[in-house]
């Protein structure tokens, strides 16, 4: 193969990776939304760590058990993507802006920038770890 060929090749495989990570972020973001306890098993491995704005830490059971079978946001979107592949390790940024459903039929809203750290497991992004911290009301 011509030495031209396997920077060109390199770089093909990073932003087929990137937009791979972005789809998982996506993904992760819609069974979230859903309550969808099954595909968020799926997504993310046994050693998740899931921190939250106000520090709070979660395992795996923890984060699926709070959002699965349940209508925690009203809405859920995220902007700012920035992501960065590693070899097997991906690195993921992004602010995330919800509205969230309390037990009391209320609501109130997240503001938030998220650092989250997917690793590739048999051709598949799976969520390892994720980080929040607050931002300025809009």
């Amino acid at each position: 193969m011509p030495a031209a060929i396997a920077p060109l090749r390199g770089a093909l495989a990073a932003d087929d990776d990137q937009q791979a990570v972005a789809k998982a972020v996506n993904g992760l973001r819609d069974a979230m939304l859903a309550g969808d306890g099954a595909t968020l098993r799926a997504m993310t491995m046994d050693q998740l760590t899931y921190g939250h704005s106000n520090s709070r830490l979660e395992d795996k059971a923890a984060f699926v058990g709070s959002l699965d079978g349940k209508n925690a946001f009203k809405a859920l979107d995220l902007s700012d993507h920035a992501i960065q592949v590693v070899g097997d390790i991906a690195v993921a940024r992004h602010t995330f802006d919800s509205v969230n459903n309390l037990p009391d039929g209320k609501t109130n809203t997240a503001h938030i920038k998220v650092l989250q750290v997917w690793k590739k497991v048999d051709g598949a992004w799976k969520l390892l770890a994720r980080q929040a911290s607050p931002l300025p009301a809009a």
